[in-house]
């Protein structure tokens, strides 16, 4: 019993992980965010709260100047103020913003973004055993190996996520009326929106896939559909 017991430990610190990820990043979402007030947004959030028999779909501005939205683990639905601003610029219009709603919720309906904290700990501490049993055999580059393990696990179920909250706001945006098209033309625009930081980088280690895989999705789901 005595020799399972650094792996007993290393179990609870990913639970104790689990929680304390969870709790920071809840009270980091509600000191800096806001409810959504934005009226060129109104008219398509009510196409997709009708598309869904809901009343009306709450959405917060986590105020960051990135260019982003987030599913947090509680349910909530929130678009960077960075993204709100290319909205308010013309940059984009409330039809592409309303995708990356759309995109959020299926996060949340498929049970992304609560299993995601889950699978932060449970990586962490699946990091901890590899390094510790690694190490023994190759002690310089164990812990290297460990992390690049990890970071391939990890990116490869996010990519995965990130195909299925896609299809899922496809749905979403062709029962609404609002249609798949605003999916194609934003992420069209994303690369030059962001600075095309994932430009060069091997889709293996890609959190999300490439617009251009993501497009050809989007394009044979929507083809699906009609």
């Amino acid at each position: 019993m005595i020799k399972f017991l650094p792996f007993v430990l290393i179990l609870l610190y990913g639970l104790a992980m689990w929680h304390f990820s969870a709790w920071r990043l809840k009270k980091e979402l509600n000191e800096r965010s806001t409810e959504l007030v934005e009226p060129k947004l109104q008219p398509v959030l009510r196409q997709l709260a009708q598309a869904l028999d809901l009343p009306r779909i709450r959405v917060f501005v986590y105020e960051v100047d990135q260019i982003n939205g987030l599913a947090a683990p509680d349910g909530r639905i929130f678009i960077t103020r960075g993204f709100l601003r290319k909205l308010q610029s013309d940059e984009v219009t409330a039809s592409e913003l309303a995708s990356v709603i759309a995109h959020e919720m299926g996060h949340v309906a498929l049970g992304h973004s609560r299993r995601r904290m889950i699978d932060f700990s449970s990586q962490n501490a699946l990091r901890v055993i590899l390094m510790t049993v690694i190490g023994r055999f190759i002690p310089i580059v164990g812990p290297w190996i460990a992390n690049a393990v990890i970071a391939l696990l990890a990116a490869r179920l996010s990519r995965k996520d990130e195909f299925e909250a896609d299809a899922y706001a496809t749905a979403l945006l062709m029962k609404s009326g609002i249609g798949a098209e605003p999916q194609v033309t934003l992420f069209q625009k994303l690369d030059r929106l962001t600075g095309g930081r994932a430009n060069g980088t091997p889709a293996w280690l890609l959190s999300h896939p490439k617009s251009p895989e993501r497009i050809a999705a989007i394009r044979k789901n929507a083809g699906n559909w009609t």
